[in-house]
């Protein structure tokens, strides 16, 4: 490969090929490049993104843009750019490697490598001048190329030093597995670092953080603790109407930068709306608000009409910039609002806070936290759709924010998920038929010799499937098996969890991000803290969790087990950073196991499959079984058989399993009947 030119052009990422056209001699990550500079012996100036990141457009159109800087970039370093929705586990060990250097994470991450990819030092975004009390990135560029060559053994020293903590990070906290009185205290403990005001988290930003949320709701129900479930509802009825939502399109925003949930970060990321459907759904059977179903709605709507390729699966994420400014496809003026409205525009102007002077650098954000966090009644609510409609065809003609349309596994995999289960609550059959669709893309054009690859763009699948891509499919597909009884679904699920014992699995407990033959890794990664989205382990958990609830095979629990005691020493601590670690040994000890036997896919069936979904069973395993097929030994309610004939469903609590009910209306009575824990 030449290395004195830019070679970005042949690859697929939107990200890197935003960057082709750049005078610094980008190159894309691999063997080849990795050598190529060990041979020069130059270190490596490794610059990470993603095509939605405002701030990563800033330093590229500051520094990468410019010659000069980019000539200065190219004396002193080998420039390798890399997109880290792509290469997550990259991205993680050169984050955890900025951390360990005593600063913040985030994008665009700048790190300095030695020629063999070891991390010595690094930032964020650096300005080209020095300002916002950064230093200058010519500054910095010649700072370091100058300690590197005068200063080998502090850099060797930064080196082992970083490598050594690392390795350490990896070493996890052996401890038991959490109890259900160990998840109340964490979740209860929880309410110290939530907004009781404006809901989410303290202060700013305020990140959705799902999984957090759902760890409090699911013990507020099952202890009885009402504060619990006033929080969550709070938070999740801020993000729903603040601007952090997008009330013409459907969608929420990455993360809101104010504590208001008013300005967001424009960027709209597949992920956090997956993870915000199977939240709502979770609360919204619960709790019932109108607001969420609505929410939900208009959320799957935006995904279908604007995150889909041909072939049905999902792409990445919308940027944050239009026309080079931040949030200029979303905001308005309030004559825009007059022209297009006319005489109905006060009453949306009313419900969604615009102003002459605006709410955001003389723009208006569309809200409704200052008109309620409620929905008004049934005729003003389908006024202001009309309304919404009209602008909503107006905003089309705009310059659309830039679309990344790779295809990822582990994100699809969490819209199938949610897609699913927002399905089987809402009674929305199409929605279920996108899941599938979207499962079938992933597995036919996603899979090679029987293992996943992690991204999918223009006919092109590329880069070894990481353990969230397992973990995540695994998930989706036992979320199909409960919703269609279809075998081969539990089979996928099976015989990915068998993969991932032999490609991911440390002897030590838990599981590496990265698979054994991996080899341009500085060290494997064991992830266990919830970020954006859940760990890797704690989704791994989660699945085994119910992997052995369905099978009974001892073996599901044993490796449950064993991945949550790896970390188990680290919960008491550092339990607000690891929910999905602690939903995974709430459903290991506390399943709600269901067998429906049905002969045949009949009206009874369906009623009672229903009345299954309608249920809040977040620990839920559903057994859809044909008249006369065995369950597996182990099971609780092993042995037991179709009544007379008809549809019939048992439900167990530990090993104790109910008496037989025939149709839909008792299962729903014997369902919301059911104690928090087993007796």
């Amino acid at each position: 490969m030449e290395l004195t030119r830019n070679n970005l052009g042949s690859e697929t990422s939107p990200y890197l090929l935003q960057h082709r056209d750049n005078p610094v001699h980008w190159q894309p990550w691999s063997a080849e490049v990795l050598a190529a500079a060990k041979a020069a012996n130059k270190p490596i100036l490794l610059s990470i993104g993603y095509a939605a990141c405002h701030w990563c457009h800033v330093m590229a159109h500051e520094s990468f843009e410019d010659e000069d800087m980019a000539a200065l970039m190219n004396d002193l370093f080998i420039n390798i750019k890399l997109d880290r929705e792509e290469r997550p586990d990259l991205d993680a060990i050169y984050q955890n490697a900025l951390a360990l250097l005593g600063q913040q994470g985030g994008w665009p991450l700048t790190m300095f490598l030695t020629p063999d990819g070891e991390p010595f030092w690094g930032g964020t975004y650096f300005p080209k001048e020095a300002r916002y009390g950064r230093p200058g990135f010519d500054d910095v560029l010649k700072t370091v190329s100058k300690i590197y060559t005068d200063k080998p053994d502090d850099v060797r020293h930064n080196v082992t030093q970083i490598s050594n903590a690392l390795i350490k990070m990896n070493s996890g906290a052996t401890g038991s597995v959490p109890g259900l009185e160990m998840i109340d205290r964490c979740g209860h403990g929880c309410l110290q670092i939530m907004d009781g005001e404006n809901g989410g988290t303290g202060g700013a930003p305020k990140f959705p953080q799902p999984s957090l949320l759902s760890l409090i709701w699911r013990t507020g129900v099952r202890t009885g603790d009402a504060d619990l479930g006033r929080i969550v509802k709070h938070s999740l009825d801020r993000m729903c109407q603040g601007g952090i939502y997008d009330h013409l399109g459907g969608g929420f925003a990455r993360y809101a930068v104010d504590d208001q949930w008013l300005v967001p970060h424009f960027e709209k990321m597949l992920y956090d709306n997956a993870q915000l459907i199977d939240l709502l759904c979770d609360v919204w059977r619960v709790d019932g608000n109108p607001l969420y179903a609505r929410r939900i709605e208009e959320t799957i709507t935006w995904i279908l009409r604007e995150m889909r390729i041909p072939g049905g699966a999902f792409t990445a994420s919308l940027d944050a910039d239009s026309e080079g400014v931040e949030g200029k496809f979303y905001v308005w003026s309030e004559a825009e609002i007059d022209d297009l409205l006319g005489d109905d525009a006060a009453l949306f102007k009313k419900f969604y806070d615009v102003s002459a002077r605006g709410n955001w650098e003389h723009h208006n954000i569309l809200n409704r936290t200052k008109s309620g966090l409620t929905l008004a009644d049934d005729a003003t609510e389908a006024k202001l759709a009309q309304l919404r409609e009209k602008l909503l065809a107006a905003r089309a003609y705009r310059v659309r924010p830039g679309w990344d349309d790779k295809a990822l596994t582990d994100w699809n995999a969490m819209t199938i998920a949610a897609l699913a289960e927002a399905a089987m609550t809402f009674h929305r059959a199409e929605w279920l038929d996108y899941a599938k669709l979207a499962f079938n893309f992933v597995t036919n054009s996603l899979m090679k010799d029987g293992r996943f690859l992690h991204s999918y763009r223009e006919g092109r699948a590329q880069h070894a499937g990481m353990l969230e891509d397992y973990a995540h499919m695994i998930r989706a597909a036992l979320r199909l098996f409960e919703c269609f009884g279809e075998d081969a679904y539990l089979r996928d699920a099976i015989a990915w969890s068998e993969t991932v014992e032999d490609l991911f699995a440390d002897a030590k407990g838990g599981y590496f991000q990265s698979a054994s033959d991996a080899s341009d890794l500085v060290v494997r990664q064991k992830p266990f803290m919830d970020n954006a989205v859940p760990s890797g382990n704690a989704i791994m958990a989660q699945n085994l969790a119910k992997l052995y609830a369905l099978t009974g095979d001892t073996k599901y629990r044993d490796r449950a087990e064993i991945t949550l005691s790896a970390f188990g020493g680290r919960i008491a601590e550092q339990f607000p950073n690891m929910p999905g670690l602690l939903l995974a040994a709430e459903m290991l000890q506390n399943p709600v196991q269901i067998v429906l036997i049905a002969k045949e896919r009949s009206q009874t069936y369906l009623d009672m499959r229903r009345a299954i979904f309608g249920q809040y069973l977040p620990n839920r395993a559903i057994t859809i079984l044909g008249d006369g097929d065995p369950l597996p030994a182990g099971h609780p309610a092993e042995g037991k058989t179709a009544i007379g004939g008809k549809e019939t469903a048992y439900v167990c609590q530990g090993p104790v399993c109910s008496e037989p009910v025939t149709n839909a209306e008792d299962l729903a009575k014997l369902l919301a009947g059911l104690p928090a824990t087993p007796a």
